[in-house]
């Protein structure tokens, strides 16, 4: 490792920043939410259901009768509702990954600032310490025993030193040190345009919900093409010269098919799901976190940043039989004067023993890392001799069972940390460092739990979510912190003691709750480890040593006033700071995966009984009994509104594979049903050849009926537990129909007749029976698939 330069380098100065810009060498990165305006708005109008519903609506049109083509507003509200929403997100994560950003610390004309990265430019000198990223390519100008992690980019596990003239690559980020290095490629050459812009990233991508779902719509595709092919030919021989007539018949069948709002409200739960979430102070840096959220099963935390508050006050310093406080004092001055980016701890010391005035010549230092637990320096002492100061982990400087290791684990007991001040044997950078420790004294500093953190873990233990503390403080101290919290267990692991055999290792983690002295890459097998056992893990923290973790974690969840590192590869940020935050964040997540998966169930079995439907007409080769308008008011009631509703509702379920199997599961067999009770009541009202127009729409009219019982029976199952916003809903939706039957007005304008009573029974009592086959299906459903069934739960109050 190098030593720092004395000559200090003043970077560019105005003119040659200004020269820079011109040339259009500058850190121009991409949209920080992925997606322009135009792009949100091309996604949202040119789609492919937009598309099938535009061609069906102009061939509708073509026949002149307008009514039958309101189905064409769903292509409008589709647009609008899916447009405002996207960019109702796409505000949210602009403003708030302003807030979360990392700002480099650009030198120039000798003074160095916080700048945004899009201000860098080629050739620009920026400094980096312990937990920076680097966020463009370089090459090393100033080294101060500066060590960069770049296994995010390479896989090596072991901090490389950099030198002046060593390269580095944006996406690693500093562990120890401190240096410069000067910016070589910038905006789209570098790496870091695809690495960093994409952590803010506005995207859907691949998970299981948007796989199953794109499942569904292939099958629906294959399906709609040859029945609605069968459609327009048996129809256009049944209708003659009535070519009108066949197109209303071919509309009316092939429009329901069409699943058009279950990839809408997809879109806009995870849509305004980003944007409740933003309200709380939490950056959605990638859409898919938000399933993410909802499957989680196991949360590891940090102790410190996470449960315990940022920053520690000093508490008092217990000197070793004999020693003197001036010398103790001296030496911790001298340690704070040698460290230009000092951790928590040493702030904590700095602020009660001043760095020193007059600094020692410094010969060697080490900064500290998680790794090996302290720091230290090697001075020229008043005397002119060598002597080097250590602070850090008494656990790891004290010897085994001495009088000052046993001191310093019974004041860790309470929750206090302890930190051993000494002189070393060796230099600080002898490879045997430090060698023997003679202690000085300990210093113990307060850390404050959060007040909130105990109502946290208390949901997450109510909710069958595990919790694993993983710290790399002393063990006693960790088991301290979570005890007070009275959630975990009061065993606490020293990870040092841990098996190196992987299988021993993993188990020990999955009965383990508290874990102390964990190094990065422990953390990272750990994360792993519970993954291998089948559990989806959230990692939450906020310091560089927990990198690695966080970016291997099925959900990685930073704290924004953390390390600039860890907010660079969190999937989510929480900007307040606020461990309370990750409860809602939770919540929010099993609200989006479980009510798309609820209003599933109704776009499916709609698919299903349309796509049947139209398949026994075909077969039967009778005249499709409804007009292009019945389907419409039909979806109204029956899943328009209520998905909508429905989806917004909370839902505390934690999701679990098996989207597709589940959805099928009611969807197949209530779209049977539905279709084989409204088919059946067709045959039986179907007037013979020959009837005039008013029967054929008194048989449109029963066979309507019979479906909408059916239909609406679905939602009532669905829509369980019940609660009564939900009861409500199925109520008002059942009214609704009442009203467009009864009032003379609104059968005109649907183009409905009541007037043969008979078939009218015909069709209400055929819904009957299919809402009781229904109730079955649904009973037999639990019962084959061992799933428990709920009719009736208690308010459940939102969090």
């Amino acid at each position: 490792m190098t030593a720092l330069n004395r000559t200090i380098d003043p970077g560019l100065n105005a003119a040659e920043v200004a020269e820079r810009i011109s040339r259009g060498q500058r850190n121009d990165l991409p949209p920080r939410s992925g997606r322009t305006t135009a792009d949100i708005v091309r996604a949202n109008v040119f789609t492919r259901i937009n598309a099938i519903l535009a061609a069906l609506l102009v061939c509708v049109l073509a026949t002149g009768s307008w009514i039958n083509g309101a189905f064409g507003l769903l292509i409008i509200a589709n647009s609008a509702i899916g447009i405002i929403q996207e960019l109702r997100a796409k505000k949210t994560l602009d403003s708030l990954a302003v807030v979360g950003e990392a700002r480099p610390r650009i030198r120039r004309d000798g003074v160095a600032r916080e700048l945004a990265r899009e201000e860098i430019v080629l050739d620009d000198l920026i400094e980096v310490g312990p937990g920076d990223q680097i966020v463009v390519d370089g090459v090393v100008v100033e080294a101060d025993y500066l060590e960069v992690d770049e296994s995010l980019l390479t896989g090596e596990s072991d901090p490389e030193p950099k030198a002046p003239g060593s390269e580095v690559l944006s996406g690693s980020f500093a562990v120890s040190g401190t240096g410069s290095y000067r910016a070589t490629k910038v905006g789209s050459a570098s790496y870091a345009a695809q690495l960093t812009a994409e952590a803010a990233k506005f995207t859907l991508v691949r998970s299981e919900l948007t796989q199953g779902i794109n499942q569904i719509l292939k099958v629906i595709t294959w399906v709609l093409v040859p029945v609605g092919a069968a459609t327009i030919w048996v129809q256009l021989s049944h209708a003659g010269d009535d070519w009108r007539r066949a197109v209303l018949a071919m509309a009316g069948a092939l429009v329901p098919m069409v699943p058009e709002g279950l990839i809408l409200l997809t879109a806009v739960a995870f849509a305004l799901g980003v944007v409740r979430l933003g309200q709380r102070k939490c950056l959605v840096q990638e859409l898919p976190a938000i399933e993410g959220l909802a499957r989680v099963d196991v949360v590891c935390a940090d102790k410190t940043g996470t449960l315990t508050e940022n920053g520690m006050t000093y508490g008092e310093l217990r000197l070793a039989e004999g020693v003197v406080a001036a010398e103790v004092e001296q030496g911790l001055r001298q340690l704070a004067a040698s460290d230009p980016r000092p951790n928590a701890s040493m702030q904590a010391v700095a602020a009660v023993f001043a760095p020193a005035s007059e600094p020692w010549a410094v010969l060697a230092k080490a900064p500290f890392t998680s790794a090996k637990k302290w720091s230290g320096a090697t001075f020229v002492g008043p005397d002119g001799a060598a002597v080097s100061w250590v602070i850090g982990a008494p656990d790891v400087l004290a010897a085994a069972g001495s009088a000052t290791a046993s001191e310093a684990e019974q004041i860790a007991s309470s929750g206090l940390r302890v930190l051993l001040v000494g002189t070393a044997q060796h230099p600080v950078d002898d490879p045997d460092a430090p060698g023997a420790v003679t202690p000085k004294a300990l210093v113990v500093l307060n850390q404050r739990v959060r007040p909130d953190a105990a109502d946290s873990l208390a949901f997450f233990a109510e909710q069958g979510v595990a919790l694993k503390v993983i710290s790399g403080d002393n063990a006693a101290s960790v088991g301290a912190v979570t005890r007070s919290l009275g959630v975990v267990s009061d065993y606490a692991v020293d990870a040092r003691t841990l098996p190196a055999d992987p299988v021993a290792f993993a188990e020990t983690v999955e009965r383990t709750d508290v874990f102390g002295r964990v190094t990065p890459h422990q953390k990272r097998a750990m994360v792993g480890a519970l993954q291998q056992h089948g559990h989806t893990v959230a990692m939450t923290g906020d310091g560089v040593n927990d990198v690695l973790a966080l970016k291997d974690a099925d959900l990685g969840v930073a704290m924004g006033s953390g390390s600039p590192a860890t907010r660079a590869v969190a999937k989510i940020v929480l900007l307040d700071d606020r461990f309370a935050t990750l409860p809602y964040v939770v919540a929010e997540g099993r609200r989006v995966i479980g009510n798309i998966e609820r209003v599933a169930n109704l776009f499916l079995t709609k698919t299903i009984y349309s796509a049947l439907l139209a398949l026994l007409v075909v077969l039967w080769r009778v005249p499709f009994p409804y007009l292009p308008i019945h389907i419409t008011i039909t979806g109204w009631f029956t899943i328009g509104i209520p998905a909508f509703l429905l989806s917004l509702a909370p839902n505390n379920e934690r999701a679990r594979p098996g989207f597709v199997e589940r959805v099928l599961r009611l969807g197949v067999p209530a779209g049977v049903i539905v279709a084989t009770v409204t088919f059946v009541t067709y045959l039986l009202v179907l007037p013979g050849p020959g009837a005039g127009e008013a029967a054929m729409r008194q048989a449109t009219t029963a066979t309507l009926a019979g479906m909408i019982v059916a239909a609406t029976w679905v939602l009532a199952v669905v829509a369980r537990p019940y609660q009564w916003w939900k009861v409500a809903l199925v109520v008002v939706s059942g009214l609704a129909y009442l009203l467009i039957f009864s009032w003379p007005l609104t059968r005109e304008l649907f183009l409905l007749d009541v007037g043969d009573s008979r078939a009218m029974a015909t069709g209400l009592l055929a819904g009957a029976i299919g809402a009781v086959l229904i109730e079955l299906a649904w009973w037999g459903a639990g019962l084959a698939f061992k799933e428990p069934r709920v009719f009736w739960k208690p308010r459940v109050e939102e969090i």
